[in-house]
Parts: structure tokens; sequence; C-alpha cells
């Protein structure tokens, strides 16, 4: 699943729709297939879409993507150009590149390639001076062009879409990164908080992963042959994390997959990779976008916004939040999703309101663009919302404490000594689903967890029945205390909703599944146990010592509504979307099977170690 999932909404140039006859992009656009010169001397595929129309001046709207600008060729068009069918009909110059090293450009492709903020010569490039150069080529040699460019991209392309910010070329007046990758160890694809997302990468990387000899039309078959319909089964058969690189598997032919299991801390590797540092001096108008459903960079739409607000409080800069999975507001219809019936396709509302109207605004002077700052729907009550600030100035950090008996209550307990007590054994780790699927579950962050709350290794505290709606708006924080028999721990903390007994039932739910009592997953995050103090230096748990573990969930915007109640779940293994820990401390990418071993994890709730997680409530 990881980033292709994109690629099954057919919203890369690349991609033609076989149930899209349109001739509309052939009969309004030309189309020139080309290669731009970067100051090294490399050269970038680009292929150019220019409105036949020459009654007007039209500004680029460019989409830099490692998956391909094809189709390649000036006779062969895509079916559909621009990130969405307004803009498409709109008329812009569309712009797609192969980014450096991967397709049809020439020189090497590193993974999120770092950002160097001192060029000293014209051999220091990276992806910001690489856009620069395309767009002062483009404003140069393409004709009847207004002098203006803007640039989208989701998941990749969105980090790419970052990437143009920094010294941005003047030309560039509008940029959208949607959900971008943003920093990979701590909330983004690879790895989060440290734990390694197993699931994902393995059959991602098997394609995007493949090496190549200078440019090419198509890479060609997968590393190597995955097919299963049992993903837990499978990967727990498969054993620790080393045998990936057997000689079945990858095999170290994959240089990126090599990386992964190289750089197990947040090394200078890492460091590197995390683009928030420079975005400061922003001039472009910024239109930040994301999905609360967004498996793969939920982070990385949050944590780019944010980064760019704090260091650039004069600068342009919206937010937008919807509930979506991983690139779904491109689609053209996102009513539904897992139990949820939104009311309303909120796909078409961001396309309509918001992103046709961000770049018509900023590239053609055409119409207003009146935004909030951040425009966010609100799960639970199925609202758009409006602030002007995210998070909004009313949401106070409220901690809810983990209680004796189950309970979730907002006053601190007073009994002393009260803990619940698990056995996490890595050779039955908990499931992330309940589904039997070869492929990652994409409902799973909203999906019933009861499955999980029946397990002997999940502890579960849940709130009495709500007297009043409770909305959250804003960071969650888990912090536990807790202590372990052995020297590491993975620690996945889930905020749920448990609708009642009457609860109605959304017509898209699965057939025969049970609304009633419906634990349905709000928010969840993993912690890497050894990386509790420091993401750089991991510290080894002393057994049997009570330790506090600390953590950020990412954002919310939920209402638990009057006669739910709020529960939370935690425990010790996420499989197979995270590896599993051997519960020992150690490089886990080095452990051999006999490394593995149970631990005896308690979670505190007394007056001296009260556990809580702290919730972001709206105070009216």
């Amino acid at each position: 699943m990881k980033r292709i999932i994109l690629l099954t909404l057919g919203i890369y140039s690349g991609i033609v729709s076989a149930q899209d006859k349109s001739n509309f992009v052939k009969e309004n656009f030309y189309k020139i297939d080309t290669n731009i010169v970067m100051r090294d001397g490399i050269k970038l595929k680009t292929i150019i879409y220019i409105p036949k129309d020459e009654n007007e001046k039209y500004p680029f709207l460019i989409e830099r993507t490692p998956y391909s600008a094809g189709p390649y060729g000036d006779s062969i068009f895509a079916n559909r150009i621009g990130p969405n069918p307004n803009l498409m009909k709109e008329k812009y110059v569309f712009v797609y590149q192969d980014v450096r090293g991967r397709y049809m450009s020439e020189g090497m492709n590193l993974e999120v390639t770092p950002y160097l903020s001192i060029k000293k010569n014209n051999k220091d490039v990276d992806e910001s001076s690489d856009t620069y150069d395309a767009v002062e080529w483009l404003v140069k040699n393409i004709k009847n062009n207004n002098g203006r460019a803007g640039l989208y991209g989701i998941s990749y392309p969105g980090f790419y879409a970052t990437a143009s910010l920094p010294n941005a070329h003047p030309a560039i007046k509008a940029v959208s990164p949607q959900a971008p990758v943003t920093d990979e160890f701590i909330g983004d694809d690879a790895n989060h908080n440290g734990a390694f997302f197993l699931l994902d990468n393995f059959s991602f990387m098997n394609y995007f992963g493949k090496e190549r000899n200078g440019p090419v039309k198509n890479y060609g078959a997968e590393i190597f042959d995955y097919k299963t319909e049992d993903a837990y089964d499978f990967f727990l058969k498969l054993g620790p994390l080393k045998n990936t690189q057997s000689a079945k598997y990858y095999n170290n032919r994959s240089y990126i997959w090599n990386e992964y299991l190289l750089h197990d801390t947040y090394d200078d590797y890492w460091k590197a990779r995390n683009i928030r540092p420079y975005l400061k001096n922003i001039q472009p108008a910024v239109m930040v976008i994301g999905g609360w459903f967004d498996a793969e960079d939920l982070y990385g739409a949050i944590n780019t916004y944010q980064a760019i607000e704090k260091q650039n409080p004069a600068n342009k800069n919206n937010f937008v939040m919807g509930p979506w999975t991983h690139g779904a507001w491109a689609g053209a219809d996102w009513t539904k999703f897992a139990t949820y019936d939104f009311g309303n396709n909120t796909s078409k509302y961001f396309q309509d309101s918001l992103e046709t109207s961000f770049f018509n605004f900023y590239l053609k002077d055409k119409g207003a663009f009146k935004a909030a700052k951040a425009t966010v729907f609100e799960t639970g009550t199925n609202k758009w919302k409006k602030y002007n600030v995210w998070p909004p100035k009313a949401s106070v950090a409220t901690a809810f404490y983990l209680q004796a008996n189950k309970k979730l209550k907002s006053l601190k307990p007073s009994i002393v000594n009260s803990y619940d007590e698990y056995v996490s054994d890595p050779a039955d780790p908990v499931p992330y689903t309940k589904a039997v699927l070869g492929n990652r579950n994409n409902e799973y962050m909203a999906e019933d967890q009861r499955f999980a709350a029946e397990r002997k290794d999940v502890v579960l505290f849940e709130t009495n029945i709500l007297n009043e709606d409770v909305t959250l708006a804003g960071k969650i924080i888990a912090d536990l205390q807790v202590s372990i028999s052995t020297t590491d721990a993975d620690f996945v903390v889930k905020l749920i909703d448990v609708l009642p007994a009457n609860e109605s039932t959304p017509s898209n739910t699965p057939k025969g599944m049970i609304m009633q009592g419906l634990q349905r997953l709000v928010r969840a995050e993993v912690m890497r146990g050894k990386f509790r103090e420091s993401f750089s230096t991991p510290k080894a748990f002393v057994p049997n010592k009570i330790t506090n573990v600390k953590f950020d969930l990412n954002d919310v915007a939920h209402t638990f509504k009057k006669g739910h109640k709020i529960m939370i779940q935690i425990q010790s293994s996420w499989f197979p979307l995270v590896d599993r820990n051997p519960q020992k401390f150690m490089r886990i990418p080095d452990a051999n099977e006999n490394d593995f071993q149970k631990a005896t994890i308690r979670i505190y709730h007394d007056k001296q170690n009260a556990s809580k997680i702290i919730l972001p409530v709206i105070k009216n």
C-alpha cells in the first residue's frame, strides 16, 4: 500500500484511466516532451501541456514526481492533467517533471533529498535548486506565459512541493504540499517514533526501491515475488527483520531498503531529510492539505503546516484537513469511509471551494481566496470548521487519568500501588486489524477495536457514558508510567469512540457489522520505548523499574457525542503494521529469532504514578 495508493486514484499525469474516454486534453492542449538542463548539467525529463487558446497568458502549474511524468512522447496524451478537473478546464500550462534519478531523468535519486542551505558551486544541488532551474527555464522558453508558477503534489510529490519553498524562484506564487513526506523517522512512512512500519514499506519498496542503470520509461518487474492472502501469517513466518535481506527477498538490491535498516536511530541520515528547519522566509502563498485517515503522511501535513506557521508568521499559510485517506481529496467522490457517512462529497467541496480558488487567485488574479487559516473537518459531527489558528485557541490540554477497574476520569487517582499488567509475546503479537488481508487494511484507522479489547495483552480504560458532547481539536499526548521485565518494549496508545447500543447504522456499514457498542478508532500511535528520552540516543529500560514514557499522537478534530464513551487502549505490538520489538535493548535490524522474548508490562495508575492521556478539549 503505502504511497502506491495514489496510483489507484489515477491522479498522476502518467496514469490514463480506461474509464475516461474524453479527448479534452488532446483537443485543448499542445504537448511538449523535453529535457531541462539543471545547473550541474543533469537533464530532467519534463512533459509540458500548453493551452491551444492563445487569447490570454497562462501561469504554470507544476508537479515534480518520482512516479513518472509520462506518458512520454509528443503525441501520447494523458486523459487527465492538473490536480483536479476544474483546474484542467480553467487551463494552465501544466508541467510534469521526473525528479532527479527517477524514470527518464538523469542523475541519482536520494530518498527525500536533503536540503543544502549552503551551495558553494553548481555541483551543490537539491530539489530546491532543481525546482528553481526548472521554473527559470519554463518562464524563459515557453511562450505566452504570465510569469507565475504554482506547485502541488501528494506524498512524495508533496515533499517536492515543499522543497520548492526555501529560496523559491520569484515566479513561484502558490504552493500546495499535500500529505507531504516530512520526517520519516518521527512520523511519516518509514517509522513512527522510531518504530519501523514493516507492512507498508516491505511491499512499497519492492517496486519503488528498485535500482536502475540510467533513465528508463518502465522499471520492469518488482525486485522479488511477493503474494500473500494473510500478511500477519506471512510476516510472522518471515521472522526477524534481517530476514528481509535473504536471497529470496531484498538481498541488498534496494539502496533505500538498505538505508532504512542501517539507520535505526535518528542519526544524521534522518536529520538531513527533515526539511522543516529550512522553511523560513517563505514568499509564496501556501496551502497544506492532509487527511485524518491518512495512514502514510498525516504527520507530514500537520507538521509541515506548523513549521511554516511558526517560522513565517506573516506568510499566507493555510491548512486544510478533511476526513480523507492518502490522497482521497483528489478523487471524484469521498462521501463515506469505513463505518462513517460524512453526509456530503468532501473531495468535491475541497476541489471546488479551496484548491481551485487558491491557484486561480494567486496565479491568475481570478476571483477571491478567503479561506480561513485552518479549514478542518470534524468527525463525529460531520461539520467543516473554520479557525483563525490551529490548534484553536479554545482548545485546552485536559488530562484524563487511567484508573483502577478500567476507568478513565478527569480526577487524579488517590489510591496507592495500582496497575494493570499484561504479557507481551513477540510470538503472538497483537494484530493491527481484524481483517485477514495480504495488503494493508486501508480502513484500520477507523476500525472497530473490539477484536483487540478481547485480548489479554491489551488493557483498556473508558469514561462513564458522556452527559454532553466532548469536542477535541489539536494534539493528543500519552503520558504513561510503566515498568517492563525486560530492557525494551513498544507502546501503542489508541483513542477510541465507543458508540452506544442505539446508534444508527450508516448505509455503507459492511454487511454483518454490528454497530452497537462499536469501538471506533479515532487516533493511534506507537512509541518504541528505547527512544522515550531521545530519538538519537536510545536508552535501555531498567527491568521492573517504574519509568515515564511520554509521546505525542497526531492531531485530531473529533466530537464524542452525548451517550458515547471515550476509551483508551494500550498494547505493545501492532503487527505487522509495525515490526516486532524483540523486547531486548539492541539494534533490531540485527536481531535473531532467539533474541525475541516475552515481557511483563505494567501500566501504573496510582497516586504516585499516575498515567494519563492529555486531550485537546474545546472549552466554550
